[in-house]
């Protein structure tokens, strides 16, 4: 009977998937526009209308804060401007993962976990 249960716990831990790091989200979801470094020049970013912005001075264009909603609404697509470029895809239009529970002023969002990772890898490259 214990034998039964280890291997069920193996077999449970090997149908898990580890999520991807915001790293990796970024470069296979980002950097062709934005580029590896985040600085809106990646190889696509030439042949668009609208520069991609540089994703390492958001914080210093909004007062020094990291807008982490807003930096989650334009990935997901809910948020757009008129200054926004029609070629950045709405990313939560498709599969960004299972949701975690994030918590902020003492409330409960649903998050999508890979939106999360990739806002928070975003948010480490501000300089």
């Amino acid at each position: 009977m214990r034998y039964l249960m280890i291997v069920a716990a193996f077999t449970l831990a090997a149908c898990v998937e580890t999520p991807e790091s915001g790293a990796q989200i970024f470069a296979a979801e980002c950097a062709s526009c934005h580029g590896a470094d985040a600085r809106g020049d990646g190889p696509y970013a030439r042949g668009l209308e609208t520069a991609p912005p540089d994703m390492t001075t958001i914080a210093s264009r909004n007062g020094g804060e990291f807008p982490t909603d807003q930096v989650m609404s334009t990935i997901d697509g809910l948020q757009r401007d008129a200054h926004f470029s029609a070629a950045m895809p709405e990313f939560g239009a498709g599969d960004m993962g299972a949701t975690v529970i994030v918590e902020n002023n003492g409330l409960g969002t649903p998050v999508p976990t890979k939106l999360l990772l990739l806002t928070e890898y975003i948010e480490l490259l501000q300089r």
